[in-house]
């Protein structure tokens, strides 16, 4: 189900029925490519009797338990688009929880970088975020009930070197729903953050070179392959999907959760 995008989780908790929506920056369909969700291990959550209910162009993503294939469907939402946003949530219906897992990530040197690139990872990254929240916030605050859970990462607790606007809004992030947090107390809405950390077999790499293009001025050129290189190595401790839907699972079923939740071996050992 769940990292980098947005994700709905449906209201019927009588029948222990789940649907968690992830609005990703993805088009599959239709569409050009704006972004793409970081990868979750699925098959973590039809383990748990939850299945893969949908996952739209740019789109959106739930998981089920009770749902068999021919009640598949996709549902779009562009997470920079309102209007499309508000339309996703009302074809969703009644949502459970929310995991916002939308991401563009952006690995350049800030003195090359064309500003539409960081404001584009901002809109998507921390804006985005903000607007998916605030759709479904009404109806949890009148049934009193539902859990938020926003994927950022842990270089906003270790800063690495060409990441300083990918950190910024993963950073804007989790002070956003800390303080939210606070706020949606008197309406029993909880609010957690997922933190993974380096995970190379996802399409992080990819996607953030789609936002750097030519943004390498010479003299970075050395350092910049250097990182790229470091990026890439597994042979240190590393965060794989499975990790990331295991955190997020945590966050949307224990109110004990803590708020802040590591994914992964390297983000656990960052944590402590």
């Amino acid at each position: 189900m769940l990292h980098g995008s947005a994700q709905l989780v449906h209201a019927a908790q009588r029948r222990r029925k789940f649907r968690i929506g992830q609005p990703s920056h993805e088009t599959r369909r239709r569409g050009r490519v704006r972004g793409r969700p970081e990868r979750f291990d699925q098959q973590h959550f039809k383990q748990s009797g939850h299945h893969d209910f949908a996952r739209g162009a740019i789109g959106a993503r739930f998981v089920a338990d009770e749902l068999d294939q021919r009640r598949q469907a996709a549902l779009a939402a562009h997470v920079t688009d309102a209007g499309s946003i508000r339309r996703c949530a009302e074809e969703a219906g009644p949502i459970d929880a929310l995991v916002n897992n939308a991401g563009v990530g952006l690995l350049a040197p800030l003195e090359g970088m064309a500003i539409a690139s960081a404001r584009e990872v901002f809109e998507t990254n921390t804006l985005g975020t903000i607007a998916m929240t605030q759709a479904v916030l009404p109806q949890f605050r009148k049934r009193r009930s539902g859990v938020v859970v926003n994927v950022t990462s842990t270089v906003t607790l270790r800063p690495l070197p060409l990441l300083s606007v990918y950190t910024g809004s993963k950073a804007a992030v989790n002070a956003f729903t800390e303080s939210l947090a606070l706020e949606l107390v008197p309406f029993d809405v909880r609010v957690r953050l997922v933190l993974p950390g380096r995970a190379p077999d996802t399409s992080f790499g990819d996607n953030a070179r789609r936002l750097m293009a030519d943004s390498v001025p010479d003299a970075y050129a050395d350092f910049t392959q250097r990182i790229f290189d470091a990026v890439r190595d597994t042979a240190t401790p590393v965060t794989h999907a499975r990790d990331v839907a295991e955190a997020v699972w945590r966050a949307v079923t224990d109110p004990a959760a803590p708020m802040r939740i590591p994914a992964g071996a390297d983000a656990v050992a960052l944590s402590r």
